[in-house]
């Protein structure tokens, strides 16, 4: 095959994973008049159209997914090749796409990223800021992060924090006018401030444990956000009782701004971890990444 077909392949690729000309262009560093030419002329070599595509939406065919189930393994393992050539010279390079949540990426990313671009100038570090789960295998990312009790069973995972304690917590002003909380149940009566998730759509119902015992409880209120630091922010602004991480809010406990309800009802629980699929061979970039986030000691 020469090596224009390899490119128009790759080039399908991309498309067909993130379901755009623009957003694939945009990867590919082309433009989306060149990456469209580029896919017809793939398709005309092969006579059969490849992707459907309409004024919204682009979406494999049957015969471009029956393509992309042999294509994408064989394209992984040629940039594997790649990668390990490039890793023989004693560098690291290429792009290492990543997925996590945005208080992964404070706890665990920001604090190794300066380090880790100065060590290997030649990597591309990508990160996206996602609250969904994704198939990291289908949506090509090398990696992501999540709390360690979210992961599916056919991943590899490597901690890469402390266990982590969510925190009730509300102003003194506030509980002044709005009466004691001694028990989970309680907050029924409060003005609470709520987290609705971004992948279900569906409003997060606060998680509590004692003594074996775990309960769950719906949460009323007048306000709801899908960020943490919104729901910190109106919590220190007094407009109602907020649940959220320990560490995000250990500042303000120390200063006294706010007062943490219920801490016999948060026990700590499986912090972030770092995760890759089992079915992958480890790219050098990869390694790299894993080995500066790795807990030391």
């Amino acid at each position: 095959m020469v090596r224009g077909s390899l490119d128009d392949l790759a080039a399908f690729a991309v498309v067909a994973r993130v379901r755009s000309f623009t957003r694939g262009a945009a990867e590919l560093g082309t433009s989306t008049s060149n990456l469209s030419h580029t896919i017809r002329r793939l398709e005309a070599r092969l006579g059969y159209r490849l992707l459907q595509r309409n004024s919204r939406s682009v979406a494999a065919t049957e015969a471009g997914e029956d393509l992309l189930a042999t294509l994408g393994p064989a394209l992984e393992t040629i940039a594997g090749a790649l990668d390990t050539l490039e890793q023989g010279r004693g560098g690291v390079s290429g792009t290492l796409r990543l997925t996590m949540t945005r208080q992964a990426y404070d706890a665990v990313v920001q604090p190794v990223l300066a380090r880790f671009t100065r060590a290997h100038p030649q990597a591309i570090v990508e990160v996206l800021i996602d609250y969904a789960y994704r198939d990291i295998v289908a949506d090509r990312f090398d990696a992501g992060i999540r709390l360690g009790e979210k992961l599916e069973q056919d991943m590899i995972a490597l901690k890469v924090g402390p266990d982590l304690r969510m925190a009730v917590v509300a102003t003194p002003a506030y509980l002044a006018g709005s009466g004691p909380v001694g028990h989970p149940s309680d907050l029924t009566r409060h003005r609470c401030i709520n987290y609705r998730m971004v992948s279900t759509g569906v409003l997060y119902a606060w998680e509590f444990e004692r003594e074996g015992q775990g309960l769950e409880v719906r949460t009323p209120g007048p306000l709801t956000f899908n960020e943490p630091e919104l729901m910190l922010q109106a919590a220190l602004d007094g407009l109602g009782v907020g649940y959220l991480l320990d560490h995000e809010v250990a500042p303000c406990l120390a200063d006294g701004r706010l007062i943490q309800l219920l801490p016999d009802w948060t026990p700590p629980f499986p912090g972030f971890h770092l995760y890759y699929s089992s079915r992958r061979q480890m790219r050098p970039v990869l390694a790299a990444f894993i080995e500066a986030v790795r807990p030391r000691g």
